[in-house]
């Protein structure tokens, strides 16, 4: 009864039916209570949304087992002291429970008890305990820490999987030792693609099973938005004028010609790992043992004997360029329905794909896959954290380096999408968006960027049907609530998009983008107590993320307390020293505080930064025409003009400028053009009363006219 209840309950929670799993497991635990029948109900609760359940029927518990499942829970329960001491509370103390996802939990909770440092070293740890624990390496280049990718994901990440998951012969012929067979084994050279440097320290025997309840992730519900909110991506970068970036390859669209093809069903989490299958070796005849032994091994496991070409390194081909070699054959191929395709795009050959899941893989397609996989985190984890580091222009290089099948995937698209929205090129942010929303319309992650865009675009009615579309989908997700928040806050409605922005932060507190938007609203209706104590509220959450630090100085500017706010963009711009916005506002500071020079220097690096910025050449001109210095100002307004013809603002300044040099004539025609531009009603009646006073002495008129 135990055994059939143990595996209906497992079957259930494949088959993501946690109620029922719930049921039969809770009669297990009474006919055979025991600590793993515990441990498989905490799973069922934690599966299921509950737990609550779970961190009290596993409180007290002291395996490592339930250690694990119980900080899970408290994580999940914003209890970051108990879920601590439930992962270290342990005799033998240098040993965290869960294995690569047990230092992965603890290095999410110390970084939001504000750790920083000791929740990098848990990162990279999990790393070093599994190199495919990507969301690791994610948080690190969330934090501004991250190595290169290539040292991450290079040779001892792939020893470190081949010891996992490549099968050790332990069955030898007789009269070889060990030592002789791994000599001869060298000593070939049809097999040494499956050699790799040894480290030292480490011994090759098999790492033990997982734990139970390491199987289950850390981050399942509503930390999932969380942690994809957490990195400084929650973007609402001010920018009146929309520039094209000409310097950048624009979006990839010719990639996603030809129809999405279904390449397999999504793979079950939490289904156990199967054991290799070591086939004993059959007696050989004695002409058969005279053969190389390696021939012998590679006519049993079918491995094609390669032939060497002089141009290759000691006769041997290297694993990349084999790789590379299938890489290239796969793309020629076509793809069925039955047929098993990897993340690369390479395909397995029909044996593999007849096999079911689970069944043993030859030492050589398990060597293939692993290198193919770790140059693919290269290339991810290089743009991933060029995007960090703000260097977008590298990311975008980056992201085209991966195959059509994987540049085509959301999350690659988010990333590309979010690289041109820190470039401020909003129109191939667009395009990226809509391609992405289109191809995977269930997909809600990134969704309050894309709507941060249509709100820069001024996109109203597009706004407003993606806001009532992700609605439909997901209530309680939190991107859908901030694309309705955008979309209040692009018709002026600023007390409804603070309504919005948080319902947002009610279904995720740890959301850094609804905290930072929330701030902006009050911002808007001049309430900066309240939006001062939003943007700190999102730094308590990410340090990095630095619209918050732009949010706190244009609060102060407000307020007139511009040496404040001049702390608040230098802070900004040591996290993002890329943006000309910043390095804008930053100059309007300096220069509301009498400290011209650097002003001017400020926005001449703005415009280096990024020349098609109107906001930067504008404020420059303004600082030079307060300094007197009028025809310096005129030339930058005029090639301000031509470039954004439509502002108002461009007009209105330049008309002020031409009546303190007297032409008068050029002066009333700035003035009327920029009334034609509809500019806001405070605008347009200082801009008549100018246009009014035109002949009366300046001496005699305010600084309040414009």
């Amino acid at each position: 009864m135990e055994s059939l209840l143990v595996n209906s309950v497992e079957k259930n929670l494949t088959q993501f039916m946690f109620s029922n799993a719930i049921f039969l497991c809770e009669r297990l635990l009474a006919d055979f209570p025991s600590e793993v029948n515990l441990q498989l109900l905490a799973r069922c609760y934690l599966s299921n949304g509950q737990p609550y359940s779970a961190y009290y029927i596993l409180k007290g518990s002291k395996t490592p087992q339930s250690r694990y499942l119980f900080a899970l829970s408290c994580f999940k329960l914003d209890l970051l002291g108990e879920a601590e001491a439930a992962l270290l509370s342990t005799v033998e103390q240098q040993v965290i429970p869960g294995g690569a996802a047990g230092h992965y939990l603890l290095g999410l909770i110390y970084r939001y008890a504000g750790r920083k440092n000791s929740s990098v070293e848990q990162f990279r740890i999990a790393l070093s305990c599994d190199p495919l624990c990507w969301e690791a390496y994610a948080q690190l280049c969330s934090l501004g820490v991250a190595e290169e990718a290539s040292t991450v994901f290079g040779n001892v990440a792939a020893q470190r999987l081949q010891k996992t998951h490549v099968p050790q012969r332990i069955n030898f012929s007789e009269g070889e030792t060990k030592d002789q067979l791994i000599d001869s084994d060298k000593a070939s050279k049809d097999i040494s693609v499956w050699q790799t440097e040894h480290v030292p320290g480490e011994n090759q025997q098999d790492l033990k099973v997982k734990q139970l309840g390491a199987e289950i992730p850390p981050d399942t519900d509503n930390q999932r938005n969380a942690s994809s909110h957490t990195n400084g991506w929650d973007l609402n970068t001010p920018s009146p004028v929309l520039p094209q970036v000409l310097d950048v390859p624009p979006p990839m669209l010719y990639k996603n010609m030809r129809r999405p093809e279904v390449e397999g069903l999504m793979s079950v989490h939490g289904e156990p790992r199967k054991k290799f299958v070591c086939e004993e070796e059959s007696s050989e005849a004695p002409e058969e043992s005279r053969r190389r032994r390696s021939a012998r091994i590679a006519a049993k496991r079918k491995i094609p004997m390669f032939h060497h070409s002089p141009s290759e390194s000691n006769g041997v081909p290297s694993l990349s360029s084999m790789i590379g070699k299938c890489r290239i054959q796969s793309s020629k191929e076509a793809t069925t329905s039955g047929q098993s395709i990897n993340d690369t795009g390479s395909s397995v050959d029909d044996e593999q794909n007849s096999n079911p899941r689970g069944s043993s893989l030859d030492p050589f397609s398990l060597m293939s896959g692993i290198s193919e996989m770790l140059n693919l985190l290269k290339i991810l984890g290089d743009g991933h954290r060029s995007l960090h580091m703000y260097n977008c222009q590298e990311a975008l290089l980056i992201y085209q380096k991966l195959s059509e099948k994987q540049y085509n995937t959301h999350w690659v698209l988010m990333q590309v999408g979010k690289a041109y929205v820190e470039l401020q090129d909003y129109f191939s942010a667009d395009s990226v968006f809509t391609l992405a929303h289109q191809k995977y319309p269930y997909a809600l992650e990134g969704m309050d960027t894309y709507s941060t865009v249509l709100y820069h675009l001024k996109e109203e009615m597009r706004l407003g049907y993606l806001a009532q579309e992700l609605i439909a989908i997901d209530r309680l997700s939190p991107e859908s609530w901030c694309a309705s928040g955008n979309y209040y806050s692009l018709r002026k409605d600023h007390e409804a998009a603070l309504k919005m922005f948080r319902r947002a932060i009610q279904l995720n507190e740890r959301f850094t983008y609804a905290h930072t938007l929330c701030g902006h609203e009050l911002a808007a209706l001049e309430d900066f107590e309240d939006a001062e104590r939003c943007y700190r509220k999102a730094l308590s959450i990410d340090t990095r993320h630095y619209n918050a630090w732009y949010g706190l100085g244009m609060t102060y500017i407000h307020q007139e307390k511009f040496e404040f706010a001049q702390h608040q963009f230098q802070l900004a711009l040591q996290i993002n020293p890329r943006s000309s916005v910043i390095m804008c506002y930053f100059g309007i500071a300096l220069h509301e505080s009498k400290r011209n020079d650097e002003a001017l220097k400020m926005m001449e690096k703005a415009i280096v930064a990024d020349a098609r910025n109107p906001i930067s050449k504008y404020f420059k001109a303004n600082i030079l025409a307060n300094l007197g210095d009028y025809h310096k100002a005129l030339k930058v307004l005029e090639e301000l003009k031509d470039s954004a013809p439509q502002e108002s603002s461009v007009h209105a300044l330049l008309g002020k400028i031409y009546k303190q040099v007297k032409l008068y004539d050029k002066a009333v025609l700035n003035f009327g053009i920029a009334l034609d531009l509809n500019p806001s009603t405070s605008d347009a009646v200082k801009i008549k009363a100018c246009m009014e006073r035109l002949i009366v002495p300046d001496e005699l008129e305010t600084e309040e006219d414009l």
